[in-house]
């Protein structure tokens, strides 16, 4: 056996041993495996304020927020900007996310649809209110630059 093959057999041991693992608490793994056809973004380039927030605040809260206007998301190619504004009776403000127009592909988003938003240690999952399958994760910002691809040798 060579010893390239020896490093991938070890490469894909290790592998196998962290999916068979348990996770801990809300791991990116387990959401992102649940969201099927999510994808995702860091939060700095896909949460905005909502137009009356004097600060462009990016802090979301957890909860149920109804979709008020769908649009192309300014200078960004592929891309769908989502406003969405808190369901009553929640202290929560408006805010836009910029969604990656893959990420809705496989279901229509329209004007009044309630999108469920849950806050992980990584930052947020966007899902659909009705099913709870999400299809956008808004990572905090040094989490997505982890994500970043790397050149690996072996």
């Amino acid at each position: 056996m060579s010893i390239a093959s020896l490093r991938r057999i070890l490469i894909l041991s290790a592998l196998a041993t962290a999916c068979a693992a348990p996770a801990w608490g809300d791991s990116v793994a387990s959401s992102a495996s649940s969201a099927g056809s999510a994808s995702s973004g860091s939060i700095s380039d896909s949460i905005g304020g909502s137009s009356n927030s004097s600060n462009n605040d990016r802090r979301v809260t957890a909860g149920d927020y109804q979709v008020i206007d769908i649009a192309q998301a300014p200078a960004k190619l592929d891309t769908t900007r989502l406003t969405l504004r808190p369901v009553a009776g929640t202290a929560a403000q408006a805010f836009t996310l910029d969604v990656p127009n893959r990420a809705l592909a496989a279901r229509t988003m329209g004007s009044g649809a309630i999108v469920h938003v849950n806050e992980r240690v990584y930052g947020y999952e966007f899902a659909y209110a009705d099913t709870k399958q999400p299809f956008f994760l808004a990572l905090q910002d040094d989490w997505y630059r982890e994500l970043g691809s790397r050149k690996v040798a072996i």
